[in-house]
């Protein structure tokens, strides 16, 4: 029998809690989650002036910015739209059904306040730790790896350094001729972003305004351990790398690192070599000479390295595709590695979740 329309009603009895399905994935993501916050409210009371007009709590800046991460949001003013209405997304942050949603201007207000705290390098750290607490990482062995990030800034905004004045044309948005008219980024600067530069990795690609995404990951369960976003330069893989060596959490026993051709260079290892770190860098013989001989190739453990390295590019995939930072949202270094430390805590929160689903649906 065809149903009939109904007019809706005035008022219904509902919680957000009773429309968010018991077994969704979501539900084990917010367990983890509600302890760790706890866990920064010393950083977050630093934050805040004890007197004054209360704020928007940081804990749901922070939750708000996963839910961006995690459901693929373009937008702070999309996201804010959508939380007037998303059930989902207002359990998530805990609040009531006819709580209003914040001004999507509260992100940016509040954005210095992070930055200036470094909130979500120490969010990312006590996510860590609590994988360490589940026996999830690897102490002893590691990857790292570097992709290119196009910047939020178009090539039509590159332009020389000494220029005056803006090219003429109708609008705001003119034709340019680039023909004959090399550009570099010693004699060129983005006007959007003068810190983005004009890079590519191979001579067969077309150059863009880029940053670099650099990640350490361990090797046991694919988890991030450290991520930076640095100038797109030749050398920023490697030197990169180092840093992140230098800065991995617990404590710097003797360890191995897998990692592609890029890193085989003589400098790199020694680099390596002097941090008690074993490369296991993929060999480059294209017409030159690996700085990696068979005392590394030949242990079985290399072998194991090249195969699990691989896994870090799961991440640098979820982070362009679901994470949608092909193409960056911000401008400068700061505001996007604050942007990509959430992009990696919330893949690093989908991990232990499902890696906690996965042991106890294994039988003893």
């Amino acid at each position: 029998m065809r149903g009939r329309t109904e007019r809706q009603a005035a008022f219904i009895a509902v919680t957000p809690e009773q429309k968010v399905p018991k077994h969704h994935p979501i539900r084990a993501i917010r367990a983890v989650v509600e302890p760790l916050l706890g866990e920064l409210s010393p950083v977050f009371e630093k934050m805040y002036e004890p007197n004054g007009r209360p704020s928007i709590p940081p804990e749901h800046l922070l939750k708000a910015t996963l839910l961006m991460a995690l459901y693929s949001v373009r937008s702070e003013r999309q996201f804010c739209e959508r939380l007037e209405y998303d059930l989902l997304f207002k359990w998530f942050m805990d609040l009531n059904l006819d709580d209003p949603a914040f001004d999507h201007s509260t992100f940016s207000k509040n954005r210095q306040r992070l930055l200036d705290h470094d909130v979500a390098t120490k969010f990312l750290a006590v996510v860590v730790a609590e994988a360490q607490r589940r026996r999830l990482l690897s102490e002893e062995h590691f990857t790292v790896d570097g992709t290119l990030l196009e910047a939020w800034a178009s090539l039509k905004s590159f332009r020389p350094r000494d220029e005056e004045d803006p090219p003429a044309g109708a609008g705001r948005n003119p034709e340019r001729d680039f023909r004959g008219n090399p550009r570099k980024n010693d004699t060129h600067v983005s006007t959007t972003d003068p810190e983005a530069r004009l890079y590519t990795k191979s001579s067969g690609q077309a150059a863009k305004l880029c940053f670099m995404g650099h990640l350490l990951t361990e090797n046991r369960s694919g988890l991030v351990l450290d991520i930076l976003v640095t100038e797109a330069t030749g050398g920023a893989e490697r030197e990169t790398a180092i840093r992140l060596l230098e800065r991995r959490p617990g404590v710097h026993r003797r360890a191995t690192l897998g990692a592609d051709k890029a890193y085989d260079t003589r400098d790199f290892v020694r680099q390596c070599r002097e941090q008690d770190v074993t490369p296991h860098v993929a060999q480059n013989t294209t017409n030159r000479k690996s700085a990696i001989d068979g005392r590394v190739t030949r242990q079985e453990g290399y072998a194991v390295s090249q195969r699990k390295r691989k896994r870090i590019e799961e991440v640098f995939g979820w982070v362009k595709t679901v994470g949608a930072t092909r193409k960056l949202r911000y401008v400068g270094i700061a505001r996007n590695q604050l942007w990509m430390t959430f992009q990696a805590i919330a893949y690093n929160l989908v991990r232990i979740a499902n890696l906690g689903a996965a042991a106890q649906a294994t039988p003893a």
